[in-house]
């Protein structure tokens, strides 16, 4: 639109870089009226600027809200991350504590089955369950990930250590690695029926912290070299 050759824009930039026209001109605040978004009225060019400065306020607010919740919920992960990672440095006897483990996680962070095998321990370990054996696939699949793997059972072996392997619609699959060697001296299995407890997308860094401290605390089952 333009009228005698001033553009819309022309007077956007003036009125942009004139910051006193409306001191000088404070009437006009009161009689422009324009359309409001929020239905089919005329409104004042100063209500017009409170409603926007109150969506500003509410996406603050919003905002404000979401970071709280997630900085509650961070909290109660550490707590619990804390609990588990207590219970194991407490576990006296390295042959219960797998099973410390398995069941602290579970019990921490509702998790409806887990179980894990170590195929690297010690002789006075090779009659307990955690050390039951385990199929060179499996081991060498478990050294193939760099990365816990999350997602639907797909036929794994690891699914058949658990309590109810039918009931499972999602897994995660966490190996378990000392010193810095590429090969896994175990893996840990956590399985749920609900299949987005684990999907294909989601962040594993949680997962890797979980399975650096399984795999620091179970290194008191391996070999003395």
């Amino acid at each position: 639109m333009s009228i005698q050759g001033i553009t819309e824009q022309d007077i956007a930039n003036y009125l942009a870089n004139t910051p006193g026209f409306f001191e000088r001109h404070a009437e006009l605040l009161a009689t422009i009226q324009i359309m409001s978004p929020h239905g089919q009225r005329a409104v004042s060019l100063q209500e017009r600027q409170m409603e926007m400065l109150r969506e500003k306020h509410r996406g603050l607010e919003q905002r404000i809200v979401e970071m709280i919740r997630h900085g509650q919920e961070n909290v109660a992960i550490a707590d619990k991350l804390h609990k588990w990672t207590r219970a194991i440095m407490l576990t006296t006897n390295p042959g219960d504590l797998p099973g410390v483990l398995v069941s602290e996680l579970k019990h921490q962070f509702l998790i409806p089955q887990a179980a894990i095998r170590v195929w690297g321990a010690a002789e006075a370990f090779s009659m307990l369950g955690f050390a039951k054996p385990v199929s060179e696939d499996a081991r060498s699949f478990a050294s193939s990930l760099s990365l816990p793997y999350c997602g639907v059972n797909a036929g794994f072996e690891a699914a058949s250590w658990l309590e109810d392997p039918r009931s499972v619609a999602s897994m995660a699959l966490v190996p378990l690695h000392h010193g810095g060697v590429p090969e896994a001296f175990g893996l840990l299995v956590l399985a749920s029926p609900d299949p987005t407890r684990y999907s294909a997308d989601m962040g594993t860094e949680f997962l890797v912290r979980i399975g650096e401290i399984a795999s620091a605390g179970l290194a008191r089952l391996l070999p003395v070299t």
